[in-house]
């Protein structure tokens, strides 16, 4: 092939421009890397910036301060979460089975090394900046409590389940899941769970969950394995 034919093949016009949102996702996660390596107070926008490979003009214009720094870091990872536990997703399963996916996910999500990083970051830092508790407080626990009191609730209404309080139950639901194995982790009594334990968990949980509330006691509850 000749130079001028090679020529006449290459693209012409400016290279793809990323979105807004495709770099929000860049910066969100180049944040969580930053607060998890320096904290809270010793993050740098800057560094965050140089992170995501975006200018510092591009990373001010999207997210002007470090209080929304921090909260897109929390909101970008709980946006997965709430996509993969929708109705659209779940409900083409029968209970067991989408409630067992439910606690996957909420266990992928948290009891992943990084969201308890970023649990012992807002424990440790709260004080000085109260903040921090409040943006995790309400945009990821008590989101994906939302998420799965939902799911409850529906399940209610479908005739799947009897419960009194759906957001009660949720709670219970959300501890039996994540808080023993979480606790331990943070006090250093245990490694972070693998993939595979945290699915033999979520088994073990529905099982145990749906033994107490399912509405037909008689319909047959896979055995976890």
């Amino acid at each position: 092939m000749s130079d001028i034919e090679a020529t006449g093949k290459r693209p012409r016009g400016r290279p793809p421009t990323r979105s807004d949102d495709e770099t929000r996702h860049l910066i969100a996660e180049a944040a969580q890397r930053e607060f998890m390596a320096h904290g809270y107070a010793g993050a740098c926008m800057d560094d965050v910036a140089k992170g995501a490979g975006v200018s510092k003009k591009t990373l001010y214009r999207l997210i002007p301060a470090k209080a929304e720094l921090f909260k897109i870091s929390v909101t970008d990872r709980i946006a997965r979460f709430m996509l993969a536990v929708d109705e659209e997703t779940t409900g083409s399963h029968d209970v067991a089975t989408a409630l067992e996916r439910l606690l996957i996910e909420f266990g992928n999500l948290t009891l992943s090394a990084e969201t308890i990083a970023i649990q012992k970051l807002v424990a440790a830092e709260s004080d000085r900046f109260p903040e921090l508790a409040a943006s995790f407080y309400a945009d990821a626990i008590l989101t994906t409590y939302a998420a799965m009191e939902a799911f409850l609730a529906r399940q209610c209404a479908l005739g799947a389940l009897e419960l009194d309080d759906p957001h009660i139950a949720a709670g219970m639901l959300r501890g039996m899941m994540v808080m023993e194995p979480q606790r331990a982790v943070i006090l250093g009594k245990a490694a972070v769970p693998t993939i595979a334990e945290i699915a033999q968990r979520a088994r073990i949980c529905a099982r145990l969950f749906l033994k107490g509330c399912l509405k037909d006691r008689a319909r047959t509850i896979p055995a976890a394995v």
